[in-house]
């Protein structure tokens, strides 16, 4: 697909979505070698439990590890594509007068789509390390403080980027409540619930106990920050909706809260890991699954009122299948990756791991059904919008 170049002031910096989107559909794929494919000793599959699949594993898995390793490299690659049109577009764009605008209204909550993006991006890279690069996984205790670095570095980029806007709308007030009438303002708990995750994976995955607790301490950090700031823009957004009714270009915004629930209950998950590996505690399996129910529960809540709203209004018809032209509809790529995530731990750290479920069962297969087809239309659904916005 060629790429539109030089929007100038059409730019927006949502068009990081795009990019954003293609890396969670590459984590998408990345869940079924996680939960399906035996890595014994090891928190995720790295080459050498990829090349034993496939020179071991019957034609089932065979075909499972070709199909995923597939979905993650093209996905992965045009994340890298997108992220790479949408830096350069962005350093032209912050000479226009456009930029100028931006930074001086509600609308700035924008630039947090530049770090959330970034930290996916580090994210796809480690999945691509260990599934292509034989031997890493002996080196990576090494690697964990230098992942940690360049999360802790988006961290503080995506802070400077919101002490700066919230600063501002506290200190001089024009925050305009009444357009502000949609769940939009909240990107910002999005980006630095991406951060969090990313410093729970060390915290996770380390067994050095200085390591594993530093991202224990860090991604608690980044979920207290997420979770405060949570409560404040959902009740200053579900005020202004009830008021005003929902922004129609922005409904689509309902559904941020699907994925920042999914990254919170893998931070939460990581988080045990860690305490369970290296710091002795005890977490039974239900205790999973309670958290990861409770927050599938919320995302169900979200998804469905969101649905019914955009339905009513038509979205889908004019910003989806229609000739409507909105950057603002990436914004509804994460909400089916983070579902499809999400539906994955609760299947397999869930019900597998509490002996609710027996791996590769039929009712096993049966619970994918569902996350498949999210997964499925958030493939088309991205695909429509890419042809829509971004092809030539």
């Amino acid at each position: 697909m060629r790429i539109r170049k030089n929007l100038g002031e059409a730019y927006s910096p949502l068009y990081f979505l795009a990019s954003l989107g293609s890396g969670g559909l590459a984590v998408t794929f990345f869940m079924f070698l996680m939960f399906m494919v035996d890595h014994p000793g090891r928190p995720i599959p790295v080459y050498e439990d990829i090349l034993a699949a496939v020179m071991d594993g019957g034609a089932a898995r065979q075909s499972l590890v070709a199909v995923s390793l597939a979905g993650i490299v093209w996905f992965a690659v045009q994340h890298y594509r997108l992220l790479v049109w949408n830096i350069r577009e962005y350093v032209a764009f912050r000479k226009t007068a456009a930029f100028s605008t931006l930074r001086s209204s509600d609308s700035e909550v924008q630039l947090m789509a530049i770090p959330l993006t970034y930290a996916m991006g580090v994210n796809v890279m480690f999945v691509l390390g260990a599934l292509f690069v034989p031997g890493l996984w002996g080196i990576v205790e090494y690697l964990f403080p230098f992942a940690m670095l360049a999360f802790l570095l988006i961290g503080i980029y995506a802070g400077v980027i919101f002490q700066t806007f919230f600063t501002r709308v506290l200190a001089y007030g024009h925050f305009d409540c009444e357009k502000n009438n949609s769940l939009s303002q909240m990107l910002s708990i999005f980006a630095f619930s991406m951060v969090g995750v990313g410093m729970s994976a060390a915290a996770a995955m380390s067994h050095n106990s200085l390591t594993s607790g530093l991202g224990i301490i860090l991604a608690t950090f980044f979920a207290g920050i997420v979770m405060t700031l949570g409560v404040i823009k959902i009740v200053l957004g579900f005020r202004a909706m009830l008021a005003h009714g929902i922004n129609y270009e922005a409904s689509v915004s309902l559904w941020i809260v699907i994925p920042i629930l999914t990254i919170l209950a893998i931070t939460i998950n990581r988080i045990s890991m860690g305490l369970v590996h290296n710091f002795g505690a005890e977490i039974h399996p239900w205790f999973h699954v309670i958290i990861f129910t409770m927050f599938i529960a919320v995302q169900l809540l979200f998804g469905f009122l969101g649905y019914g709203i955009m339905a009513e209004l038509g979205y889908f018809r004019k910003f989806i299948s229609g000739e409507g032209k909105s950057v603002v509809a990436y914004a509804a790529i994460c909400p089916g990756v983070a579902f499809f995530v999400l539906g994955n731990f609760l299947i397999n750290k869930g019900l597998v791991a509490a002996d609710v479920v027996e791996r590769f069962s039929l009712a096993y297969f049966l619970l994918y059904i569902p996350l498949v087809l999210v997964q499925l239309q958030s493939i088309r659904v991205l695909a429509k919008l890419n042809s829509k916005l971004l092809k030539i």
